[in-house]
């Protein structure tokens, strides 16, 4: 990813989006030719010359200060997840020290599945490494969204499910809500890892397969998600609500936990009647329910 043209993109879809009364910009009654700001006005609000600001846009000024950098978060509004995505753009990357070899691929750490296994009997629990590839899920969780184990390697990824799989739109009762913030991620992730191969050949694939992603990307939206809900509607038990928190692992920023619990009420019961469907069984003797009879009861429910 070419840092410059980056950086220059995405300042200038920011700017797009600022509204001149909104920072206390007066409109002068002239007729604007672009939505937003102009550039002079940025660059006033920022403290620089325009003819500095300019070149910022276009890509001409290598290595800006981290001072004006601030100064030009602080001009077009943006929100603490924007302004690390414009620093992380502005770094120049360092020099590479000969032939570079493949990334090493990501690994869960042994404690880490255990606490995957000992949550499966409670809660749904993924870990996402980059580019959102799903590194592990427990059996709760691979019931609830899919059995991410059974597919092929480059298919592990929660963008790949969500975009590629015709399943995930029926799964997601807010698809268009998740898939967005999916992409927000991504761009995220991008801005931290302009060099990753992996991730350019992912991007360059939902690109070509799923209009959405692709004109979804191209806005240059950021974000992150730490905690919030999500709605399924799933085919054996119906629609329900959980939480999901997001936690990073001490010494591994590129690994985070998404740990689901269920809303109080029905989406307890949910969850309940679907760990029991799927659970194998304790014994020989022990039988579990049958399908007719889960459905029977989430309807009751």
């Amino acid at each position: 990813m070419d840092h410059n043209a980056e950086l220059g993109a995405f300042l200038r879809s920011r700017r797009a989006q600022v509204r001149p009364e909104d920072v206390g910009v007066t409109p002068t009654g002239t007729a604007r030719r672009v939505p937003g700001l102009r550039r002079e006005e940025v660059a006033y609000l920022a403290g620089v010359s325009v003819d500095y600001y300019a070149r910022l846009e276009q890509g001409r000024q290598p290595n800006a200060s981290d001072t004006v950098l601030e100064a030009v978060a602080r001009a077009l509004n943006l929100d603490d997840v924007e302004r690390r995505h414009l620093l992380d753009l502005a770094r120049t990357p360092a020099p590479p020290t000969g032939r570079r070899g493949p990334d090493r691929p990501q690994r869960v750490r042994p404690e880490v599945h255990r606490m995957l296994e000992l949550l499966g009997e409670a809660a749904p629990a993924v870990v996402l490494g980059r580019r959102m590839d799903v590194l592990a899920a427990n059996r709760l969780a691979r019931v609830l969204i899919t059995d991410f184990e059974a597919l092929p390697h480059r298919d592990r990824n929660m963008a790949v499910f969500q975009f590629l799989d015709p399943a995930a739109r029926e799964l997601y009762a807010d698809w268009e809500a998740v898939a967005t913030d999916t992409v927000a991620m991504l761009r995220l992730d991008a801005g931290r890892h302009p060099d990753d191969p992996l991730l350019t050949q992912l991007v360059g694939r939902l690109s070509i397969k799923s209009p959405e992603f692709r004109s979804w990307w191209a806005a240059r939206q950021v974000g992150e998600k730490t905690h919030g809900t999500k709605r399924y509607r799933h085919p054996v038990v119906g629609e329900f609500t959980v939480g999901y928190q997001v936690l990073t692992f001490a010494g591994d920023p590129d690994q985070t936990l998404c740990l689901y619990t269920p809303q109080p009420g029905a989406s307890t019961e949910a969850l309940r009647l679907l760990a029991s469907w799927t659970a194998p069984p304790a014994t020989p003797s022990t039988e579990r329910p049958s399908l007719s009879d889960v459905r029977t009861v989430a309807d009751e429910s």
